[in-house]
């Protein structure tokens, strides 16, 4: 599996700051993939709570670059 900081983590890392989710689902993590997703989707359209949204998807742009696999 991959090591924290390889390659395969920088580009999950890359994914999820384009689509939220998508570097977990890179990693063949689907349950995480799927509620970062539908989390920072649903954060983000909604007016008051945009703001949490940003950081969730932070969030989910660190937890797939800190990925160290099982």
């Amino acid at each position: 599996m991959a090591q924290q900081g390889s390659g395969g983590n920088v580009l999950a890392a890359i994914c999820s700051f384009f689509i939220p989710g998508l570097g977990q689902l890179v990693q063949g993590r689907i349950l995480p993939a799927i509620i970062f997703f539908v989390a920072t989707a649903g954060l983000y359209a909604t007016v008051v709570a945009w703001f949490i949204g940003v950081i969730v998807h932070i969030w989910a742009i660190v937890d797939a670059a800190r990925y160290k696999g099982t």
